[in-house]
């Protein structure tokens, strides 16, 4: 069997000599990929976390409305005064939490006919629409995150 003579010296000084050249030409690349793809990764995962920021924050809103609309509307004299009062303490309410008072629908139902009567049941719903964060013309294309709602009921004093 014939025997070739094997010259491993110089086959490591031309790899030497080929990945020295490419290290040459790609030095600095890494820091670019990287800044690169964490940009593409960031973005997304930034957004995602804001998004949810807002919509935790609109449901703390509407149960913070829904309760004090509840109790500011059994406080008061008559269901007229009532209803204005509620409407007004839940979009207040709204407003402590950054959402404007078009976002939001107040609903109030009594499990009577007099709503102010000693020992009804008054029910106030909050409905609360969260658009999408830093979208432009998010309104006009209706892109919402979230459709919350919350409830709270109230008795209505037997003493006034």
């Amino acid at each position: 069997m014939p025997r070739f003579p094997v010259d491993f010296g110089g086959a490591l000084v031309r790899f030497r000599e080929a990945t020295s050249e490419q290290a040459a030409s790609e030095k600095g690349s890494a820091v670019v990929e990287f800044i690169m793809l964490s940009l593409l990764l960031m973005a997304p995962l930034v957004y995602f976390i804001v998004t949810i920021g807002q919509i935790q924050g609109g449901s703390f809103a509407v149960v913070g409305a829904a309760d004090q609309a509840a109790k500011v509307y059994v406080m008061q004299k008559d269901t007229s005064q009532g209803r204005v009062a509620a409407e007004q303490a839940a979009l207040l309410t709204l407003a402590d939490y950054g959402h404007a008072a078009e976002q939001a629908i107040v609903d109030i139902a009594c499990d009577r006919g007099d709503c102010l009567s000693g020992g009804a049941a008054v029910t106030v719903t909050v409905k609360l629409t969260v658009p999408l964060p830093m979208v432009p013309f998010g309104e006009a294309l209706s892109l919402d995150a979230a459709n919350l709602s919350a409830s709270a009921t109230q008795i209505a004093g037997r003493f006034r």
